[in-house]
């Protein structure tokens, strides 16, 4: 057993879920379908931080849940599935915005579902006019509670990084409250 079971940062919220990521590594395949509906809305709030058009978001979901399958036995440490599962989402959305670039469709720029909850919040509005770099720290700290740690890692950054990041974004938020 790992000897970081009993810090506070494992990003393992259940000892369940620790024997639905065995089971899943061993092939079981509702072990795994029970990982994904239990992080399906932390996968949504991510993908939807990064991405604004909800095709995109459903194509960065389902393209992050087929390579956490096809890669899962290369998951180094169980505990932190949700931190491994997160990153791999992080790197398919940045995928769809740079093949994005390239080819922009004007009629799904304003395709996301006018039926969000998070859209009729002014917080998360606000949150969303942040420059990139500084919106997916807010969404990983706050909306994902993943430690500075763990969001250094999803985003190949040093903790220092993001660490300044949090602060800017909140400095930048205070800001833009203020304002409105």
């Amino acid at each position: 057993m790992d000897a970081g079971l009993g810090t506070s940062n494992v990003s393992v919220s259940s000892v369940g879920e620790l024997s639905d990521v065995v089971l899943a590594k061993k092939g079981d395949k509702v072990a795994f379908e029970r990982l994904v509906r239990k992080h399906s809305v932390s996968l949504y709030r991510v993908a939807r931080g990064i991405l604004k058009c909800e095709s995109d978001i459903e194509d960065a979901a389902q393209e992050t849940i087929i390579k956490a399958y096809k890669k899962l036995v290369s998951l180094r440490s169980d505990l932190y599935f949700k931190t491994w599962l997160i990153k791999i989402l992080v790197n398919e959305c940045n995928y769809i915005l740079r093949a994005n670039k390239k080819t922009v469709n004007l009629g799904e720029l304003e395709s996301a579902s006018p039926n969000n909850q998070y859209e009729n919040l002014e917080l998360f509005s606000v949150v969303q006019s942040l420059d990139p770099d500084l919106r997916i720290v807010i969404f990983l700290f706050y909306y994902e509670g993943l430690p500075q740690k763990d969001i250094a890692e999803v985003l190949g950054l040093p903790v220092g990084t993001v660490s300044s990041r949090l602060s800017r974004s909140r400095e930048k938020l205070r800001t833009l409250i203020t304002e409105k």
